[in-house]
């Protein structure tokens, strides 16, 4: 017997080890205590991996949540499961189709109709590197999917969420927005050949341009946004990425990746985080790695490409004809600024993607 001592407890402290080293490196998790009890959350995508997660520890805090998936079986499925975990009887699953404008204009009115508040919104949802195609309404699907339907449920639900103040708005971002560029004369990619990891990273590098430009907007309302990208997460995300399909990745790669790939639940502490966090209470416009804040690259500090992103992204969604956006004095005196110095070879004319 005594003979299996030592290497039971070497095992055993190699694998403790193997796990803290793990936590450690992906960012460890959120230590906040904080309770949502008479809060409502709105989380996109929490049907599978990060959004999932999320839900699943903001139910366990006593929120009312909201649960806005494309696939509802599996979304009522997801929420049957975490009402069971957590004992929380308040958790729903409700249609969301991110690629479908009308789809969400239909979710974001039974919020506004059945919901008193709205405390805090996940924009978790999102596709990756997916095979070329469109949504419904003709957009790029990753930029459709990734940016255009979260700016268009955000700006639908802001009535909500200034009503609710303080309250958060969350965009999970990526690292990838490093890499991005935005090609505001082909953003759903019809005059040049596809590239799918350009165009995730063009989605990704929006989301941070949203998420700064959306933060000055609502200066002085006691709603904050701010951006995360939440690291290497194990998700269905990366189905697309082919990532170990060959030997030498799987024989001798996937250790690194298995140390340094989170599982959903840590990949949700970063979204937790920002949703609960007393630390992070008042900040604004920010962008975290992980848990860290962090200044994002410079092309996600531009000014006025997010500007211009917004007035795009507007006119793509059909919030400029229904009047809905009125912004502040600061925005409407950037906007009567000069055309902006264009690349070469580019146009100073905007919106003309939406005709």
């Amino acid at each position: 017997m005594n003979k299996y001592i030592l290497p039971v407890s070497v095992f055993g402290t190699v694998f403790g080890v193997a796990v803290l080293l793990k936590e450690h490196m992906t960012g460890g998790r959120c230590t906040s205590k904080a309770t949502l009890t008479g809060k409502t959350v709105v989380i996109t995508g929490a049907n599978t991996g990060i959004g999932k997660e999320t839900a699943r520890d903001l139910a366990k805090r006593g929120g009312r949540i909201i649960m806005g998936c494309r696939d509802m079986e599996k979304c009522e499925t997801a929420a049957k499961e975490i009402r069971g975990n957590t004992l929380n009887p308040h958790v729903y699953a409700c249609q969301l189709d991110l690629a479908s404008m009308k789809s969400i204009r239909e979710f974001a009115e039974k919020i506004k109709q059945k919901e008193q508040r709205v405390d805090v919104l996940i924009n978790n949802a999102g596709v990756m590197r997916c095979p070329e195609g469109k949504t419904e309404d003709g957009f790029d699907m990753q930029f459709g999917v990734n940016h255009l339907g979260h700016f268009l449920l955000t700006n639908l639900l802001l009535d909500k969420l200034k009503e609710s103040a303080p309250s958060r708005v969350i965009n999970l971002a990526s690292l990838a927005h490093i890499v991005g560029k935005m090609d505001f004369e082909d953003l759903h990619w019809e005059k040049k050949k596809f590239d799918t990891k350009q165009a995730y990273c063009q989605s990704k590098l929006a989301n941070v341009l949203f998420t700064r430009e959306l933060a000055k907007r609502l200066q002085g309302t006691g709603v904050t946004v701010n951006a995360v990208h939440p690291g290497v997460v194990a998700t269905e995300l990366g189905r697309h990425t082919n990532l170990h399909q060959s030997q030498f990745s799987t024989t001798v790669l996937s250790p690194f990746f298995t140390l340094l790939v989170k599982s959903p639940e840590l990949g949700a502490q970063p979204s937790i985080y920002l949703a609960v966090s007393e630390e992070v209470e008042g900040v604004t416009g920010a962008y975290y790695d992980v848990m860290t804040e962090k200044e994002p690259w410079p092309q996600a500090l531009d000014e006025d490409v997010a500007l211009r992103l917004w007035e795009v992204s507007s006119r793509l969604v059909g919030l400029e004809e229904e009047g809905q956006l009125k912004p502040p004095t600061e925005v409407q005196s950037r906007a009567a600024q000069p055309a902006l110095t264009q690349p070469s070879g580019q146009s100073a004319d905007v919106g003309a993607e939406g005709l």
